[in-house]
């Protein structure tokens, strides 16, 4: 049912999730242990939730250990491999915010600008008092969650943006929206005087060493390209849409994912710049009950308890606008936090979660939309068992 590989990192802290490990945890944390714990988890969560196909990868004491279960298509039989790529759904924001910040530490923009310096057609408009912070935050004064489905190409959505209303003033709530960091990502590129594909396919994923991470997938890697599966058990892909790109579009493996949560973890090896946007995209702005609204990630001060984070990434949280706490001055990036982000397509379901100051992540990939909290409790299984390895080793 599964395929394991082992990828060394480099030279990594020994990490646990919920207490701190010396490196002599090593031993206790073997790859047949961590694939013992994985399996634990994901085994019944497929079983449940009828997922065809699974790719979970785990970085812990300084190595990268990928886990794939089950099938990439039910049609074929194609079994989910080192190259299966998945849609990752919204944690696609996450790399959205970090091409803007991106674009930030080059001094192309300031997230304090309001959106309509850096796009003419909504001069006059709303937003001329909304800035890109607020876009980026969710707070931009209740956009929805998707565009209305007249909205089919950039006119009509500029008209939309021309047209739209807040119903609370910026920065009082939260209301997640694919339009609202959507616009983010299209605006921060017009800054950078590229399309948005071209930055993401030809700048962002090569700086950080995604070669198998994509926008549109080409031609000779569409074999690779897994069928996610409808509620009725239908193949479907991700449809194209109006920002989807920004929003939703990126297609990634499970250990290109994870390379991109290590350079969150430690970025060490990337250039200067690079470094900065990624570290800027954990600084705080807004809290909602527990969680702390990055750029992108959502955050949780380390160490968090399961009901923190389920309640987090509940659908009062996901679906319904919530008045926030705006952190001023902002809160600096911190190592000791857990941070995460779902992802999720009609056919996919994604999530990532990691805590810096331990060194520890772990990436969740399936070709099923299956719940939030059973993702979320599965990812916590995972890291929690590697923490209580680690507290018991001599």
């Amino acid at each position: 049912m599964r395929n394991i590989r082992l990828q060394t990192l480099g030279v990594l802290a020994a990490a646990s999730l919920f207490c701190g490990a010396s490196s002599q945890a090593i031993a206790s944390n073997s790859p047949e242990h961590i694939e013992r714990v994985v399996d634990e988890a994901i085994r019944p969560l497929m079983k449940q939730y009828d997922v065809p196909g699974m790719a979970v990868a785990v970085a812990v004491e300084g190595r990268r250990y990928v886990f794939n279960y089950g099938v990439a298509s039910k049609e074929s039989g194609k079994k989910v491999g080192d190259e299966t790529l998945f849609e990752i759904g919204s944690i696609s924001k996450t790399f959205t915010a970090t091409l803007a910040s991106y674009a930030q530490a080059r001094g192309d923009l300031s997230l304090s600008d309001m959106a309509s310096q850096h796009m003419p057609a909504l001069a006059g408009t709303s937003f001329d008092g909304i800035s890109l912070l607020d876009l980026a935050t969710y707070t931009a004064g209740g956009l929805p969650l998707q565009f209305p489905a007249s909205v089919t190409d950039q006119n009509e959505m500029i008209a939309y943006f021309k047209g739209w209303r807040p119903s609370y003033a910026a920065g009082t709530h939260r209301l997640y929206s694919n339009p609202s960091i959507g616009l983010f990502g299209y605006l921060a590129a017009k800054r950078m005087a590229e399309p948005f594909d071209d930055l993401m396919e030809k700048t962002l994923f090569p700086g950080l060493g995604l070669a198998r991470t994509h926008i549109s997938v080409p031609e000779q890697r569409m074999g690779d390209y897994a069928h996610g599966y409808s509620k009725a058990g239908k193949p479907v892909r991700v449809n194209p849409g109006v920002l989807d790109s920004e929003a939703y579009g990126v297609k990634t493996t499970a250990a290109d994912l994870i390379r991109f949560v290590e350079a969150n973890i430690d970025g060490v090896a990337l250039d200067d710049t690079l470094q900065r946007a990624i570290a800027a995209t954990h600084t705080g702005y807004f809290k909602v009950g527990d969680m702390t609204q990055g750029l992108g990630w959502e955050m949780y001060p380390y160490p968090v308890d399961l009901k923190q984070l389920l309640g987090g990434n509940s659908p009062e949280v996901s679906f319904k606008p919530n008045r926030v706490t705006r952190l001023d001055p902002p809160l600096p990036p911190r190592d000791d936090a857990l941070i995460n982000k779902t992802g999720s397509t009609n056919g996919f379901g994604a999530y990532a979660a990691f805590v810096p100051a331990e060194h520890i992540g772990v990436v969740i990939l399936a070709n099923r939309n299956y719940p939030i909290p059973a993702r979320v409790k599965a990812a916590y299984q995972i890291l929690t068992e590697l923490q209580r390895a680690a507290a018991s080793a001599p």
